[in-house]
């Protein structure tokens, strides 16, 4: 059966009411850690050797014989398969035959949309295929808000909505950060946007937002670098495509307000988060250069780039190289001729 992001709820509070389990995508973060909250609620453990068996790539032939094994201290057994693929087809089908309580949980990143795998599981009742892609916009911001609601953390909106913006894609570098927030926050049980920025703005210097804001000034050395520092740290292209986007509609929206009449004091005040004050000068050295047509062109750009990394086979890190450096040189160009 097909789970969407809605029924997550189905798989992930009840484990034990499926017999196989797919986690597929393309966040091996979500998908180890719903493999171990899996495991834990079926097993009690994820390390118990009597209750769980994990086959990597190499002993895949196992399953069968893993999934009609009968527990001798009792409970029901859990099978994790690492790096499951259509190769598994004929032993999950076979396994599905069986009279066995064992669930199999099947880790498989990157499994495409065609795989027989997966079309076997999302057709049996018996049987989840979950999906696990990057999380973004209120699907984040909720996942942020339940961890720190388990440590009983309160956060601003505004604290939110930037936090949003810094984390990484993978759910397991994310969870680490939040974690990291709630451990600050023990005492107060409070999280402001000055609490979070004091937490992780060194973190951010490195990220994607760093490249955005070094483009945009036309100091394209800096954002060749932290381009390929927000890349090597595990960004994919789609995410540094958003963060550009993003920077990009609050340049958009502060000239746009300064066109109708306001000063760029008040301007800048519209801004939810407001600019975190170590950037703020960099981000009125942009507002320089950068006139409202100019702001158009460069979202249409962004949209397209975001758009090509997407399609299957594109060397989106080469794209968002080029599309870095064409940024940084006209906002450069732009800058010479004031």
């Amino acid at each position: 059966m097909k789970i969407d992001a809605r029924s997550l709820s189905r798989v992930t509070q009840n484990p034990g009411a499926w017999r196989v389990i797919l986690l597929h995508g393309e966040d091996t973060g979500m998908i180890y850690e719903h493999a171990q909250n899996a495991t834990r609620q079926v097993a009690g453990s994820v390390d118990d050797p009597f209750l769980v068996a994990v086959l990597d790539k190499s002993v895949h032939d196992r399953l069968e014989e893993e999934a009609a094994a009968l527990s001798l201290m009792g409970g029901r057994r859990v099978v994790r398969v690492r790096e499951a693929g259509d190769t598994l087809l004929k032993a999950v089908t076979a396994l599905l035959e069986m009279k066995t309580d064992t669930l199999v949980v099947l880790e498989a990143p990157g499994l495409p949309s065609r795989s027989r795998l997966r079309a076997l599981i999302e057709k049996h009742p018996d049987c989840a295929s979950l999906g696990c892609y990057p999380e973004e916009g209120r699907s984040l911001e909720a996942t942020i808000t339940r961890i720190l609601a388990q440590h009983k953390i309160n956060i601003d909106r505004d604290a939110l909505h930037w936090l949003t913006g810094q984390l990484s894609a993978d759910r397991v570098a994310a969870r680490s950060e939040v974690e990291k927030l709630a451990l600050y926050a023990a005492d107060t049980g409070k999280l402001t946007l000055h609490d979070i920025q004091a937490c992780i703005g060194d973190a951010a210097s490195v990220s994607a937002e760093d490249a955005a804001f070094a483009a945009t000034t036309g100091r394209r050395a800096e954002a060749d670098l932290a381009t390929e520092r927000a890349l090597a740290e595990g960004t994919n292209c789609v995410s540094l495509a958003r963060a550009f986007l993003s920077h990009l509609h609050r340049l958009q929206r502060v000239q746009a307000a300064i066109r109708e009449g306001a000063n760029r004091a008040d301007a800048l005040k519209l801004l939810r988060p407001p600019v975190f004050f170590k950037r703020t000068a960099d981000f009125n050295r942009s507002l320089d250069v950068w006139s409202l047509p100019a702001l158009a062109e460069a979202l249409r750009e962004t949209q397209a780039l975001e758009l090509a990394c997407k399609q299957t086979g594109a060397p989106d890190q080469l794209l968002c190289k080029r599309y870095v450096a064409t940024l940084a040189a006209r906002a450069a160009q732009a800058a010479r001729r004031r």
